[in-house]
């Protein structure tokens, strides 16, 4: 006997509704990669199951790709038919077009921060593996660049300092020569001293005591160089 048709209406029994669930689900990602790689035909399907699972197919041109192609398409079609005098219908279209945008890139990014993996498939996983490599390839090579660019603007801020270094202690040793030849030459134009002979008595109690006697102290003596001058030459060279 054959097989008889099966009644389709909503399973009861929670267990054989999953089984059920699961068989057909597997049936349906089949149909839809068959009828993707015979008719060369780009296939997104969506499947929220009771518990709020999410499972997807796509072909290789990523599931945002069809939906963007989906919502361009369909917001041309409802343009076409769409009544002029109302624009409030056009704000939205234009609003579910953006939501549905911000959907789709909210969900890139949680794919690209490791969330929500568990609905793709091998080669989604294998494309998001590509991206971040890609992505991680430029921030490695951006990276470098910018080490490079600190390094050589370091090495261009020591080159200046040592020139500045080295312009400062020029100048130092300019003004240092310049100082000493300015000390010889005050030293060398200076006129001799006089110098006062060693010999010549200092006024001591001795002295005092002949000057209180009425006796006449010796009179001190001048010495310029080596000559001795006489006592009466003294007032003239104090004076």
């Amino acid at each position: 006997m054959g097989r008889g048709r099966v009644q389709l209406k909503r399973i009861e029994n929670k267990i054989n509704q999953q089984v059920t669930f699961s068989k057909r689900r597997s049936g349906l990602l089949k149909k839809a990669h068959e009828i993707s790689v015979l008719c060369d035909a780009d296939v997104a399907l969506i499947i929220f199951s009771n518990k709020g699972k999410l499972c997807e197919y796509s072909t290789d041109s990523s599931m945002e790709k069809i939906l963007e192609r989906y919502e361009h398409y369909s917001y041309t079609e409802r343009a076409l038919y769409s009544n002029e005098d109302n624009p409030q219908a056009d704000w939205r279209l234009e609003y579910n077009k953006m939501k549905a945008k911000v959907e789709s890139l909210q969900k890139s990014q949680r794919h690209l921060m490791g969330e929500q993996l568990d609905s793709l498939s091998i080669k989604e996983l294998q494309h998001l593996e590509q991206q971040l490599e890609s992505s991680l390839k430029h921030i490695r090579s951006r990276k470098t660049q910018l080490m490079v660019d600190s390094i050589s603007e370091l090495q261009k801020k020591e080159k200046l300092l040592l020139e500045q270094n080295k312009t400062l202690q020029a100048k130092a040793l300019v003004q240092n020569a310049a100082w000493e030849q300015q000390n010889k030459s005050q030293y060398s134009s200076a006129p001799p001293h006089a110098v006062i002979s060693d010999s010549v008595p200092t006024p001591t109690s001795r002295t005092f005591r002949a000057r209180a006697n009425g006796e006449e102290s010796p009179q001190p003596q001048l010495r310029l160089g080596n000559t001795l001058l006489p006592p009466w030459m003294l007032s003239h060279v104090n004076g």
